[in-house]
């Protein structure tokens, strides 16, 4: 159901290899903040909340459509054929993507069922076609949430196969994927966050941290009337994402149940303006996303085991960043001990008005279920 492409190519981003795409800012300020499948027409409201890029077009591009997304200083990635490469031109079109999820089973016509998914060697057989035709331009990946859930029955004959994914890999330059917890029917994912941050890893291991790594991020009912993600959910799933290497983020804006409505997020004003918020505070920390990790730069541990937190460590303008979310819905206390911290230095938890302070080089805070919080401390 949805590409999630979230990041051009991280732009500048962490991992090393990291693309910087023809035609998207080189600058480190520029953070990768996609929306998949929409009108053009709504690009100024999408550019309202913080949205700067958009990932497939349909029935495009065309001329209407680019010179909408031109207007509004929108990016652009759609497929490749013989209508878009006409365009490689415009400044607008970054990249280019493969069909959707490939790596699910594939429709073999109305009534007629599925047949098995596309192999690994054709996307990489498409993968060098897309880069004789435009060597200049980055190709997108977006696979489905076997990437994270080996026991996708959508994936038919390749059902709990994660072999395959590695392979999958090596047929584009930047790779992303969705699943949507909160939105889920099956209870084995169903309610369970933890599902984004563990398909960010395994895309960040299987591609040797050499490729942007982007995530799709759910934000309307989808198909299921009763459950849609909260305010404070969708930050969790996004900084979930960024904590565990995403360079990019994609939101799926599409409704089907109980309205059918493309432009989904918009008709939920609560959930436009929680992307809102974390669009403005990742645009913030753009710089600082942007710079390289500090392997081993923080230790965490947790009061209740069965609850862990990620940590991401940062340097950046004589300050250090840790960015931490809870992996559990559960609450627990963390202790982290950061390296070069002072006795009695004073710890700011970004954008909620407060400060913790440090003891013998560590300090603690308390995390409700799947919590974000961001801390930084100045040298």
């Amino acid at each position: 159901m949805a590409l999630v492409f979230t990041a051009l190519a991280a732009v500048g981003a962490a991992p090393a290899g990291g693309l910087k795409p023809s035609g998207l800012p080189s600058d480190d300020s520029f953070f990768p903040l996609a929306v998949w499948l929409q009108a053009p027409r709504n690009a100024h409201r999408y550019k309202d909340i913080g949205i700067n890029t958009y990932v497939a077009l349909w029935r495009g591009p065309t001329d209407e459509q680019l010179d909408a997304l031109d207007a509004a200083g929108m990016f652009v990635v759609v497929g490749q054929g013989e209508r878009s490469l006409k365009y490689r031109d415009r400044k607008t079109v970054v990249g280019w993507m493969h069909d959707d999820e490939p790596d699910n089973a594939q429709s073999l016509g109305q009534g007629r069922g599925y047949g098995p998914p596309i192999k690994p060697e054709k996307i990489v057989t498409d993968y060098r076609k897309m880069k004789l035709a435009d060597p200049e331009r980055p190709v997108i990946l977006n696979l489905g949430q076997g990437v994270a859930w080996d026991n996708w029955i959508g994936r038919g004959v390749r059902r709990n196969h994660p072999e395959d994914y590695p392979e999958y890999l090596k047929g584009c330059d930047v790779v992303s994927f969705d699943i949507y917890p909160v939105a889920h029917d099956n209870p084995e994912v169903a309610g369970k966050l933890e599902f984004v941050g563990r398909g960010v890893k395994r895309l960040v291991e299987w591609t040797g941290a050499k490729k942007p790594v982007w995530c799709c991020i759910e934000t309307t009912h989808i198909n299921t009337p009763g459950k849609i993600a909260s305010p404070e959910q969708i930050r969790s799933e996004v900084w979930m994402a960024l904590v565990h290497g995403a360079t990019g983020i994609i939101y799926f804006c599409h409704e089907f149940k109980p309205r059918q409505m493309e432009a989904g997020l918009l008709e939920h004003p609560e959930n436009a303006a929680a992307v809102k918020a974390v669009d403005a505070q990742i645009k913030e920390l753009a710089p600082v996303l942007n710079s390289p990790t500090v392997p081993d730069g923080v230790r965490v541990t947790s009061s209740d085991p069965a609850v862990p937190i990620e940590v991401l460590c940062k340097r950046h303008g004589g300050a250090t960043y840790v960015f931490a979310v809870s992996m559990r819905g559960a609450p627990t206390t963390a202790s982290f001990e950061l390296s070069g911290l002072k006795e009695g230095a004073e710890v700011e938890v970004i954008g909620e008005n407060r400060t913790v302070n440090a003891s013998a080089g560590k300090f603690g805070d308390r995390f409700e279920g799947y919590a974000v919080h961001l801390y930084r401390t100045r040298r």
